[in-house]
């Protein structure tokens, strides 16, 4: 029980806190043209990718399920055509929480493999376990590829960075990539060390990205406004400056704690505005003592 207890919790905080800081009443979602083909929402939760065209409409996440209805309302003014597949990026709530509803819009989901164990395995925030609507019905283990609305969109796996089953998607003819939460612009990284997240994974997860994109390619962060490569870059020397500050201190024998209370460890991006609610200098500070000292 004590490990199950350990499994949901930090994924509850996440999903409670954004409840609490988003009424969901008020939320808009938001819409912005990145190819003739490929769109970005956003709203409450993880940004969405939307792809249509005349094969149909691929989905990346979906929010929370009480979005579903303007989530849908958004796609129906790019596109009438129906909802064909819904590509979960990771397990988190607030990118899975429309699950249920997408597939009885009619789409297929896609998910890496520990996806769908999780979501199997995790109960949601009410104590109730996922229902098999909720649940990818196709999955993979390292990567694949969907033909879709006249290009290739590329789905590959990156080992134990967010967590254990992160997918990106990059859209090959509109250069566009949708990283999950493999990137959060301009803000701290959750990185979920109990759902097989870590410093090291999640660092070589951006590196491996990178290869793939150039100084035209669009990004869809998993939080944060629209990106590009450069913005990205500047996330992963964020990463890596934090990593040899936490490596120097714990190879000087600073303990958890004398490194949480450190103020300098994080300065430069703190005073960038890096911090927020969820995922605070302290909190970015103990993650990272936490995964390197394993």
């Amino acid at each position: 029980m004590k490990s199950l207890q350990k499994l949901i919790l930090p994924f509850l905080c996440f999903f409670a806190m954004l409840i609490y800081a988003q009424g969901f009443d008020d939320v808009k979602i938001e819409t912005i043209k990145l190819s003739d083909y490929v769109f970005m929402l956003t709203g409450a939760g993880g940004n969405i990718g939307v792809s249509i065209g005349d094969d149909g409409v691929t989905v990346i996440d979906d929010q929370f399920a009480s979005l579903t209805p303007k989530i849908v309302a958004a796609i129906k003014t790019l596109s009438d055509n129906p909802i064909l597949f819904l590509v979960n990026t990771h397990h988190h709530g607030d990118h899975t929480g429309g699950n249920t509803n997408m597939t009885k819009e009619g789409a297929k989901i896609i998910a890496h493999d520990n996806v769908r164990k999780r979501l199997v395995e995790m109960p949601k925030r009410d104590g109730s376990m996922n229902p098999k609507e909720a649940l990818p019905i196709i999955t993979f283990n390292d990567k694949m590829s969907l033909y879709i609305n006249d290009e290739q969109v590329a789905i590959f796996h990156v080992h134990n960075a967010h967590t254990d089953g992160d997918a990106l998607l990059y859209f090959i003819e509109s250069n566009v990539l949708h990283t999950g939460d493999v990137y959060f612009n301009a803000m701290y990284p959750y990185i979920d060390l109990n759902s097989g997240g870590s410093v090291n994974g999640y660092i070589d997860a951006v590196k491996q990205t990178l290869k793939l994109i150039n100084n035209k390619t669009k990004i869809i962060p998993g939080h944060g406004t629209l990106s590009n490569k450069e913005e990205y870059q500047f996330f992963l020397t964020m990463l890596e400056t934090l990593k040899a500050n936490v490596l120097a201190e714990i190879k000087n024998g600073k303990t958890e704690e004398d490194i949480v209370a450190n103020n300098s460890i994080t300065k430069t991006y703190d005073d960038l505005g890096y911090s927020w609610d969820f995922i605070s200098s302290e909190k970015i500070r103990r993650t990272f003592y936490k995964s390197l000292k394993e």
